[in-house]
């Protein structure tokens, strides 16, 4: 099949054994996409009741038809399980070049079920999949552990890998890529499902070509595209997705003091994308296939690695009113090291901040005074949740749970959709999203619908929407995000 290797690998850790499975074309036409692809499987492999942190609950790495075809933008991987944040369906993709050294190494994507009795890594190199001990490799950060593996292995590989949070089996948890420029998949706490399995992490690498169909008329076509996304992406080239923080707060769009304010200027010039390109950014990443480089690599007071996007800054910014862009910087950081996702952290610190300043948690549940936009107060949650110490135990299972130990009307304070803390934009802002988080999948996701570009300044003719949707009304939004969820479907 062209766009394909022809392979997925079943991988038990418990057996230490691997099977070959031969992709069926008509599932691959019917399940198309990495996301697809793995839902099929993950449905074939898992029971209604399978709990997310059993051995039973498999983790599913998968690619899509474009992944190595050079396909601008095309250069993201799906990683898809039941979620131990939300207990339902989970699923979350992140860039880099996993997935690219996936598919080189001649397999579509990987099944990984069963628990190993010690802590492994996986090593997939040109269709050999083999085992390795990492117990010397439990308790490193995601950069050293990255590190480590590349020098053991000695070839040219990927990592995929968990740190001390996914190890401890926090819901926050995420699944990091590339090292120190931490391509992530952040969302539903997958890396808590690595972690559950002793499975610190996978190395992927190969030279296997991959078939694409009339290839010479997809490279012009290419050739063509990259030049016009260079041009249009330029703004994310200079500033990266943070570069539209202010605009976003204009809007309204921004999370600010836990979803409570509505206006953070003019602090959120000091903390924008454009701030970042003037005083703490290196230089740009790009992603396998991505003439844009919106990845920022930042510099500071000796931290280094990769710099905050527009969701981090929010979450970790805005929404706990941190308007000091090295300390956010800072605080991203640690959450890549300890494998967190910065949505989800920055959501459940928020909380607890309003918390504290209603009264209905005190210094005798926290351990200290918290503080709105207070270094002291971001940095030792955020090691509090990676380490499951103190209130950072409970403010790890995620905002909703957490409001349920609590008590004491907590659950008001607690934004969420089915268990997942919202992403940095605000559903009264875009009407759209409200429906997209109450119908997602897997919760609180501005992704599985993506509608908010056309209420803000997009059209889509083709879809039924000549001009842009009224953003602030009500009417004919549930039509809106079905015909986007459709669409969203097909993208990876």
């Amino acid at each position: 099949m062209n766009g394909y290797q022809g392979v997925v690998a079943l991988i038990d850790l418990a057996s230490r054994s691997v099977e070959r499975i031969e992709l069926d074309e008509s599932i691959v036409r019917k399940y198309i996409g990495g996301s697809g692809l793995g839902t099929y499987y993950l449905m074939k492999y898992s029971r209604v009741d399978t709990e997310p942190l059993s051995p039973d609950n498999p983790l599913i790495y998968m690619t899509g038809p474009y992944m190595g075809s050079g396909v601008p933008t095309s250069g993201r991987h799906h990683i898809i399980f039941r979620s131990p944040l939300t207990g339902i369906f989970g699923e979350s993709d992140a860039g880099g070049t996993f997935g690219y050294r996936l598919k080189r190494a001649g397999f579509d994507g990987l099944i990984i079920v069963g628990r190993a009795e010690e802590p492994v890594y996986i090593s997939v190199i040109d269709g050999e999949i083999s085992f390795s001990d990492a117990r010397h490799l439990w308790g490193l950060d995601t950069y050293t552990t990255e590190a480590r593996i590349v020098e053991e292995i000695g070839k040219k590989v990927t990592v995929s890998c968990i740190g001390p949070a996914g190890e401890n089996l926090v819901p926050l948890a995420g699944i990091f890529h590339d090292g120190m420029v931490a391509r992530t998949a952040g969302r539903g706490g997958l890396g808590a499902v690595m972690g559950s399995k002793n499975l610190k992490a996978i190395a992927v690498g190969g030279s296997r070509p991959v078939n694409i169909y009339r290839q010479e008329e997809l490279l012009s076509s290419i050739r063509e595209k990259t030049k016009q996304l260079k041009e249009a992406g330029m703004g994310l080239h200079l500033y990266g997705t943070a570069g539209g923080m202010e605009t976003a707060e204009k809007f309204g769009d921004i999370p600010i003091k836990n979803w409570k304010l509505g206006s953070w200027t003019p602090q959120v010039k000091n903390v924008s994308g454009q701030k970042m390109a003037e005083t703490i950014l290196e230089k740009n990443y790009s992603c396998f296939a991505c003439p844009i480089g919106c990845g920022r690599i930042v510099k500071f007071n000796g931290y280094h690695g990769g710099g905050p996007e527009y969701e981090t800054v929010a979450m970790l910014g805005s929404a706990c009113l941190v308007d000091d862009l090295e300390v956010i910087a800072k605080a991203n950081e640690l959450c890549n090291r300890y494998g967190l996702d910065t949505i989800s952290v920055g959501g459940a610190i928020a909380f607890a901040l309003e918390l504290f300043e209603e009264g209905i948690i005190t210094e005798k549940e926290t351990g200290r005074k918290l503080v709105w936009g207070e270094e002291e107060t971001l940095i030792a949650l955020i090691k509090e949740i990676a380490h499951k110490k103190g209130f950072g135990a409970t403010l790890g299972l995620g905002v909703k749970k957490a409001a349920e130990m609590i008590g004491r009307g907590a659950e008001k304070y607690a934004i969420h959709a089915k268990g997942m803390e919202l992403p940095a934009h605000d559903p009264r802002c875009f009407k759209g999203l409200a429906v997209g988080y109450a119908t997602s999948n897997r919760g609180a996701c501005h992704l599985s619908s993506f509608t908010y570009p056309w209420e803000r300044s997009a059209s889509m003719p083709e879809l039924g929407y000549a001009t842009t949707h009224d953003r602030t009304l009500d009417r004919e939004k549930g039509e809106l995000t079905a015909k986007f969820q459709n669409l969203m479907s097909m993208a990876d």
